[in-house]
């Protein structure tokens, strides 16, 4: 092929001026941060080190010993060694009452201080929200679908059990009325079928459209030419600082300087083979261009002049097809190699089927990851304590955070990865790093945003045990069994529970650092403190630790409203007009973060809602706060604002977010029907909760409408959801 024109150091790759963006001041902020990295000799003769492992250049050339200092952490790195260490209390206090839910399990029903939690006491509801207690008519409402469902419930039997996923939530008998109530409106539509074919029916697997990505498009080096002619060192070069600029910002799992300064260079000088090595990089360059078209490609489609948000290509063929082709004609070679490019190929297999919208395929991708992993560390557990081990973290968490999700929401099965936690350990982040890895660092805080990620994720398997593995959830009242109750009307162990689950969720968002935090109340506001990349510095008030209880919208009606200045908008529900722009696709990051703390919080809540809409009589103050609580999580997810909803593709997991944004307009459409929600949503929820209420309804039939042409399974939660809020068309 031929030489490249310019040996591609970190130095001399561009970066697209409209992924990335930086100042010469931010750049020599952190070149402190860089030269740590040095070795002793390199830093004695005050000259460049390039910092390879076991030995650098000037080392081996004149044969001296190399020695490599532990760097000392810049106040970065404090912030992200910070976050980790909160993960090791977390899961302290997790285990904690994880065993303490055990204990009382086997014991029986017991009273709010028996988990014994002196600095996490639950809240007092009644006290707390003095005169906004309900009317007392509420909790006297009636239940108006086509019966009350507490009288046919069968007396000693469990009424309700924690379930996570939408497509459990579909079992619900107050779902199963409503889809009775739209039959007749979608005679095609076999609701019945949905217990028994689960989440394949709601993801569309059985339709023909979703049986895999067509195979034709590759390019044989020996028979076409074409490889020649696209695989250009521009193209290469751009796709490639495409994807460090993206899609490794949200999963971390190549090293940038490694690939440009020795992946790149040897494969173009070479050419490219079934080398494991050829295989990651067609992969790279077929996710480099989903980065470039998945951003600033053609639509799709376009509905009422409103351009899709889904950009590049088509469903048939998705950017990079004939790259990723390529690649995956190569992967049976290494199918089996126990090594941490193996892992690696898979995951960037993964990433591309879920930027294509086929989820199986990505689950499947993902499962392979994680088995992979779990080969490596089983077969090779020196690696755990090589140079490369903070590369095996970062997969092996970002594949954590993937396992979890798809498991919490869709019920694939866990791998076994999660028993590796403990030998593997946190990820670091300690290099050595190139400046463009620093500059997107400086301005992202990718490494931030992955760390607080995984604090959240085992916050969300410590709720789910905890939520899975209590006592009985309904309890024996007057005969009749109610959720939450136990027999001397004080509140039941697992309504303590989410009370003080809540209580950690809320924790975990008052710790994070100030350029991540944001204000509770308004998930589209810029973070606390938002410096050097938005031009100035711009302090909205820092968010706290608070109880749910203890929320502005919760206050007593009779003191006066405290007004506060809006804070500035990271994210806009106005869909139609120009997004915004970021560097390093920093809204996804942020988007991400944010909604999934939301997801957590509507999760955590969620069984409050099904007590209001099941046992209407028997719903307490503490009870309708729960589900004002769980109502309020719902709303205005920042994924589906803008501008991330603007390029779906760049969207990880992106058919969780599908799932649930079904699901709450399926409860947000029950609110405004039974009458025990519509008066918690009108005396609990807040002034602002209507008008944010119609604006999520906006903003997730929009996403479900954008998405049914390219997804076989939004398809069907668009059928469902037009039948119900009487949508015509579309």
């Amino acid at each position: 092929m031929g030489d490249p024109p310019a040996t591609p150091t970190s130095a001399t790759v561009d970066a697209s001026p409209s992924i990335a963006s930086s100042s010469s001041s931010n750049i020599r902020k952190e070149r402190g941060a860089i030269a740590a990295q040095a070795c002793d000799t390199c830093r004695s003769r005050k000259q460049r080190c390039d910092e390879q492992r076991p030995k650098c250049g000037t080392c081996q050339k004149f044969r001296l010993e190399c020695n490599y200092r532990e760097p000392v952490p810049t106040k970065k790195d404090k912030t992200l060694v910070e976050i980790l260490e909160r993960l090791k209390g977390l899961d302290d206090r997790l285990l904690n009452l994880e065993t303490k839910v055990d204990d009382l399990g086997h014991r029986g029903s017991a009273g709010p201080s028996a988990l014994g939690f002196p600095h996490l006491q639950a809240p007092d509801y009644a006290s707390q929200a003095g005169a906004a207690m309900i009317d007392p008519a509420l909790t006297a409402a009636p239940f108006n679908l086509q019966h009350d469902l507490s009288r046919n419930a069968p007396v000693g039997q469990d009424q309700y059990k924690y379930v996570s996923s939408v497509h459990q939530m579909l079992g619900w008998p107050a779902v199963q009325q409503l889809f009775a109530s739209i039959q007749a409106r979608l005679p095609h539509v076999n609701f019945s079928s949905l217990e028994r074919d689960g989440v394949s029916h709601m993801l569309g697997v059985h339709r023909p459209e979703s049986q895999g990505l067509p195979s034709e498009g590759t390019m044989r080096t020996e028979r076409s030419p074409g490889l020649l002619t696209t695989l250009t060192w521009e193209n290469v070069r751009m796709w490639s600082q495409a994807y460090f600029d993206t899609m490794n910002l949200f999963y971390p799992i190549l090293d940038r300087q490694s690939f440009m300064q020795e992946t790149l260079p040897s494969l173009y000088r070479s050419g490219f083979s079934n080398s494991i090595s050829s295989t990651i990089a067609l992969l790279v360059f077929a996710l480099g261009e989903v980065s470039l078209e998945g951003r600033e490609g053609a639509p799709v489609h376009v509905y009422n002049g409103r351009a899709s948000g889904v950009k590049g290509g088509s469903k048939a063929h998705p950017p990079g097809l004939s790259l990723f082709n390529e690649a995956r004609s190569r992967m049976g070679f290494d199918l089996t190699e126990c090594s941490l490019e193996n892992v690696q190929i898979f995951a960037l297999a993964s990433a591309y089927y879920g930027s294509c919208f086929y989820p199986m395929d990505f689950w499947r991708m993902t499962a392979s990851t994680s088995l992979a992993l779990q080969a490596l560390i089983t077969s090779n557990p020196g690696e755990l304590s090589s140079p490369r081990v903070d590369m095996i973290r970062r997969a092996f968490w970002h594949c954590s955070i993937l396992e979890t999700s798809l498991n919490l929401e869709l019920g694939f099965p866990l791998t076994g990865l999660e028993r590796m936690e403990n030998n593997v350990g946190l990820p670091t982040f300690s290099g050595p790093f190139c400046e463009d890895d620093v500059i997107s660092n400086q301005q992202s805080h990718f490494q931030e945003h992955f760390a607080s990620q995984i604090v959240l994720r085992r916050l969300l398997v410590g709720f789910h045990h905890a939520l899975s593995n209590t006592a009985p959830m309904s309890a024996q009242l007057g005969g009749v069994p109610t959720p939450f109750t136990s027999a001397n009307n004080s509140p039941s162990l697992s309504q303590i529970t989410i009370q003080q689950l809540g209580l950690q969720l809320e924790q975990w968002r008052g710790m994070l650092p100030p350029h991540l935090r944001w204000q509770e109340d308004c998930p589209g506001a810029f973070p606390s403190t938002t410096t050097d990349m938005f031009g100035g510095s711009t302090h909205t008030p820092a968010s706290t630790p608070i109880s749910p209880s203890m929320s502005h919208t919760s206050q007593p009606s009779s003191l006066p409203a405290v007004s506060t200045p809006a804070p500035p908008l990271m994210f806009s529900t106005d869909l139609d007009s120009p997004p915004a722009q970021y560097p390093y696709v920093l809204d996804i990051q942020v988007a991400l973060l944010r909604s999934r703390y939301y997801y957590a919080k509507y999760l955590l809540h969620r069984p409050f809602l099904y007590k209001a809409l099941h046992y209407p009589d028997s719903v307490t103050q503490d009870d309708a706060l729960g589900a004002a609580e769980c109502l309020k999580a719902s709303l205005k997810w920042p994924v589906a604002m803008s501008p991330t909803c603007k390029h779906k593709r760049l969207v990880p997991c992106m058919f969780f977010f599908t799932q649930n944004f079904f699901g709450i307009l399926l409860l947000l459409h029950l609110s405004t029907t039974v009458p025990l929600l519509r008066r918690i949503r009108s005396t609990l929820c807040g002034e602002r909760f209507e008008m944010d209420a119609r604006e999520t309804v906006g903003l997730y039939l929009d996403w479900l409408r954008d998405l049914k042409p390219i997804d076989g399974g939004t398809a069907w939660h668009w059928e469902v959801v037009r039948a119900i809020y009487g949508l015509e068309g579309g």
